[in-house]
């Protein structure tokens, strides 16, 4: 374990040698659009989305010889801010993610390894704009998990099994009014989900749901409990480790890492900013419990990280990415080989996919 950890600290330290940068065929050059990396299997493959000149959002492949598809959801909207989005990806390199149509709903696909994509929407999703279904995260025997709007813009999570079979999540102590409720972001082999609920007075609190269906809250010490600050949990590995990050009452964010058996160890990144905005967030984790996220510091600028096991946190910068505020790296996913992804946005606010492999 630690010579994983030592062969990846080297490999970052010299980004140029390791790191590939990749743009959707398609993918526009103005501000806010591009190419934008989301989750990579143990295979290599990666999967994520770009957003083109019109700034309608497409689907991507990029397998681990270079080769890009470009695929859309049946029914994706053609309009500015419309289209098809990736959120995950499985061992088997099924996807997970959401199409906003042309009316501004969203509606959940799945997209197998042969290229065919199935439409679904949660039971209970709302038809208004800003509604609908939101997958987030999907395991290795293809059951999907996220969130959807109803009709009054209220979150519920929600598991999809393979057969197509949709169960509704409503966690004890969510809110029920206009942007509160439950939201689910990940889950592993076993069926055990992460995420996370928004209370009526807008504070978050972290959530574990047992494969038996028990759901647990829990709040990482140092979570603020103002609006919009608290625990938020993201994505988790076979072991039952759950990453994520908290928002303290200064509104600063810092990571967190939750062990199965509840224990909670949180960490900040070197040059990790201190005002509102800013700080540290995690939001993946491999099967090793190898941990990468983003960082902000104090001018802005966004930074890829890394957090060994051994607890030991490096920060790196791909090569062309932007120094201003709001730009930089963001890494957004990682797989058993410490094989990175995500994004970088350049000086001229455009943002482009890469590949960090040790």
């Amino acid at each position: 374990m630690l010579l994983i950890g030592l062969t990846w600290a080297v490999a970052i330290a010299a980004p140029a040698q390791v790191i590939t940068e990749f743009n959707a065929p398609g993918a526009g050059t103005g501000i806010n659009q591009g190419t934008f990396g989301g989750a990579i299997n143990t295979a290599g493959t990666i999967a994520g989305f770009s957003s083109d000149s019109g700034s309608v959002f497409h689907g991507f492949v990029r397998a681990s010889n270079g080769t890009i598809t470009n695929f859309n959801a049946p029914g994706a909207g053609t309009g500015f801010m419309e289209g098809t989005i990736v959120r995950a990806m499985n061992t088997a390199g099924v996807i997970a993610g959401y199409s906003i149509d042309a009316g501004g709903v969203s509606h959940g696909f799945v997209r197998a390894t042969n290229g065919t994509i199935t439409i679904f929407d949660a039971p209970g999703a709302g038809t208004g704009v800003g509604q609908g279904t939101i997958p987030f995260g999907i395991n290795a025997s293809g059951v999907i998990v996220g969130f959807f709007y109803d009709s009054g813009t209220v979150r519920h999570g929600f598991g999809r099994l393979t057969n197509g079979t949709i169960a509704r999540v409503d966690a004890a102590g969510a809110g029920t009014g206009k942007g509160e409720g439950t939201t689910l972001f990940g889950i592993n082999t076993a069926g055990v989900v992460a995420g996370y609920i928004i209370d009526s007075a807008a504070v978050s609190h972290g959530l574990v749901r047992a494969a038996n269906g028990t759901i647990t809250i829990f709040d990482v010490p140092g979570s603020g409990t103002g609006l919009l600050q608290g625990t938020v949990g993201g994505n988790l590995n076979d072991a039952g480790s759950i990453v994520g990050l908290y928002i303290d009452s200064a509104s600063v964010s810092h990571g967190f890492l939750r062990a199965a058996n509840g224990t909670i160890t949180t960490f900040n990144a070197p040059g990790a900013g201190t005002s509102a905005g800013q700080g540290t967030s995690a939001f993946e984790i491999n099967a090793a419990g190898i941990i990468t996220g983003t960082v902000q510091d104090g001018a802005g600028v966004n930074h890829g990280l890394g957090r060994n096991t051994n607890g030991t946190i490096t920060n790196f910068n791909v090569p062309g990415a932007g120094t201003l505020n709001n730009q930089g790296t963001f890494s957004n996913g990682i797989n058993t080989a410490v094989t990175l992804t995500g994004d970088y946005v350049d000086q001229a606010g455009v943002s482009h996919g890469y590949l960090l492999k040790p």
